[in-house]
């Protein structure tokens, strides 16, 4: 079904070990409003869209937001590198030590599990799509505080792009949303 090329849509490249950061950008991979929550809310919507154009979209960002999760678990990944017990620790994630190790695990940046109440559906493809261009914009400020947050360029490129793709998928959502509506209020009522 796709082609797999053994590499990241967007290269990382992350300047020094920062288990401060990583725990932050945890929350990205899930937490509410990261990666994973998008890509499982809109490859799930897709089913109740009548509108081919909107399946399209949808599919295509699900499958877009699985990259960004593999994004974020390669920044997450050498902003730990060689992080020690202690170190993680000191940082807050000694919990996530105990019961991951270095792995990655669905959490948002407390360490609280991923919940499937981050998944919104209403059966409803107007609603759905004012849910997910609402999902989008705070994926997009949580970008943003993110890249705030910290002094690493290298990391900050990264994160500016996922940023700016968060941007375009709330534009992308927006033209759906407005074939949609444009289509509801063209059937005849009698």
């Amino acid at each position: 079904m796709w082609f797999y090329e053994k590499r990241l849509q967007y290269p990382v490249r992350v300047g020094k070990k920062d288990i401060r950061m990583a725990k932050f950008l945890i929350t990205q991979y899930g937490g509410p409003d990261g990666e994973l929550a998008a890509a499982l809310r809109y490859m799930n919507q897709r089913y109740g869209m009548k509108n081919r154009h909107a399946i399209a979209t949808l599919t295509d960002i699900a499958t877009e937001e699985l990259a960004h999760l593999e994004i974020i678990a390669s920044m997450v990944h050498h902003l730990l590198h060689n992080a020690t017990a202690d170190e993680m620790t000191a940082h807050g994630l000694g919990a996530h030590y105990v019961d991951h190790g270095h792995d990655l695990f669905y959490v948002d940046g407390n360490g609280v599990p991923f919940s499937a109440k981050y998944i919104a559906a209403k059966g409803d493809p107007i609603a759905n799509l004012y849910e997910d261009i609402d999902a989008e914009e705070k994926a997009r400020a949580v970008y943003q505080h993110l890249i705030d947050i910290t002094d690493d360029r290298d990391l900050q490129d990264g994160l500016i792009f996922l940023r700016e793709r968060e941007v375009v998928h709330s534009q992308r959502f927006r033209e759906i949303l407005q074939i949609v509506i444009d289509e509801e209020n063209a059937k005849t009522y009698y």
